[in-house]
């Protein structure tokens, strides 16, 4: 079973960054694209970020110009680059991996807290 390893949460000051990473515990050989979801306590998981299959980038109006996806083939490891941070970001933060066969895998999560 595929695992994801997530990293890079942690506390940050409002206005800060942070660079979440995510890397398969084995390569994944199936085409798949790559996500960055995220739930803050007492609200639904929400989609944050999407690299699809095709290589293209989709943001969730809330992130648009302050996040940014991305994927280092060579390293078998998914970013996501947190800029310009707010409160309101504070969240935990899971990875995503979806095959085109299917399969579907989750990170552990990562907690982000933007907070002065």
């Amino acid at each position: 079973q595929v695992q994801l390893v997530e990293s890079g949460g942690g506390l940050v000051q409002p206005g800060g960054s942070l660079r979440l990473s995510c890397a398969p515990s084995e390569r994944i050989f199936s085409r798949y694209s790559t996500g960055w979801y995220r739930q803050a306590p007492g609200k639904e998981r929400e989609l944050v970020a999407l690299n699809t299959i095709y290589g293209s980038a989709n943001y969730a109006d809330s992130v648009k110009g302050r996040f940014t996806i991305s994927r280092d083939i060579a390293k078998n490891t998914v970013y996501l680059q947190m800029n310009s941070l707010k409160p309101e970001d504070t969240a935990v933060y899971y990875c995503n991996v979806h095959t085109v066969s299917n399969d579907n895998y989750w990170g552990q999560g990562t907690q982000v807290t933007v907070s002065s």
